[in-house]
């Protein structure tokens, strides 16, 4: 739902290192870098940016998209060994919702960092998408279901002119 986000941070070196090392766990990388301001994401934008600042706070919450529990995982180990805080070990948050996995901890500046997997145990073990890329899949099928009936229609269409034509020829005269 959100576009993109920017943490403030006390030393931006200290924090691009945490970054760079954490965020590949989920799949992200740092895909720009502008002085002391750093854009994290995919191969299409960076979703997370973090920028030296002289005020880092309130305190910021962000979660972070996670494919599976095992992301999760790897992201709470390797904040750890990254020197994170611990604020929630990997595991469900019933009180969010039955399939909610996620891990928590407290970056550098202290803000706190979440990894969240909404995947139910079937999409998991089915490897079926969860409910982030759901109407995504949804859409791509309606539009493989469309183009197929164009198709089909295009194919009928031309058969029958086939046919129309083939029946408007007349039989070959005969010599008198």
């Amino acid at each position: 739902m959100l576009d993109h986000i920017m943490l403030r941070v006390k030393d931006y070196d200290v924090s691009k290192r945490f970054y760079d090392e954490l965020l590949p766990t989920l799949g992200y990388k740092r895909v720009m870098e502008f002085g002391e301001v750093g854009g994290y994401g995919d191969d299409i934008k960076p979703y997370f940016w973090i920028g030296a600042g002289p005020d880092t706070h309130p305190r910021t919450h962000i979660a972070f998209i996670a494919k599976d529990h095992a992301a999760v995982d790897a992201f709470h180990a390797q904040a750890l060994k990254l020197g994170a805080k611990d604020d929630g070990a990997p595991g469900l948050r019933l009180e969010y919702h039955p399939s909610y996995y996620a891990a928590f901890v407290i970056d550098p500046d202290g803000h706190n960092i979440e990894a969240v997997c909404h995947k139910t145990a079937d999409e998991l073990r089915l490897g079926a998408p969860g409910p982030s890329s759901r109407k995504a899949a949804a859409k791509k099928a309606t539009a493989k279901k469309t183009t197929a009936k164009k198709t089909t229609a295009k194919k009928k269409t031309a058969g029958a002119a086939k046919r129309a034509g083939a029946r408007k020829k007349s039989a070959p005269r005969r010599k008198r």
